[in-house]
């Protein structure tokens, strides 16, 4: 029977090549020279280091913009909240998402449920497996989650026919 998963992963090698080439600007750069401008990645948590806000800001977008050239989605980055360190710095800690929320994957369930196609959908752990009986439907329902799910970064893999 034919069945897809429909998972949200970040590819974590090219989010590490990003964070390492927004190092070298960061480092290069003469606004950020003499500061305490810093970004380094622990497993799936990105953590910037500035002298204020703005700064934050300015590493941040140094970020997303290395993150595309890599054909990362940006929206696997779920920022948190901007705290004060010691002395006159702030810190962001960014988390990578991975895995489909179980919110979602309810939402995405009772989509195919109620699109009438001659398909199924289980929720697996952080993914959602589909199946049916033909591969046309399988690809409507590709296109239907692509549609009405797009704040959230979803991918399809291991299709089988």
């Amino acid at each position: 029977m034919p069945s897809f998963d429909t998972v949200c992963e970040a590819n974590l090698t090219e989010v590490k090549n990003g964070v390492e080439n927004t190092v070298k600007e960061i480092t290069t750069r003469f606004d950020f020279k003499g500061t305490s401008a810093s970004i380094e990645i622990k497993d799936k948590e990105i953590t910037l280091i500035g002298d204020a806000d703005f700064q934050l800001t300015q590493i941040r977008d140094v970020l997303n913009t290395k993150l595309v050239k890599r054909s990362v989605d940006v929206r696997f980055l779920d920022l948190g909240d901007v705290q004060k360190i010691g002395g006159d710095k702030v810190k962001q800690v960014i988390k990578v998402r991975n895995g489909i929320e179980a919110e979602v994957a309810k939402k995405i369930q009772r989509l195919i449920k109620d699109s009438k196609l001659k398909v199924q959908a289980a929720i697996q752990g952080d993914a959602v497996r589909v199946t049916g009986a033909k591969r046309d439907d399988l690809q409507a329902a590709m296109a239907l989650i692509k549609k009405d799910v797009a704040d959230v970064p979803l991918s399809f893999n291991n299709f089988r026919d």
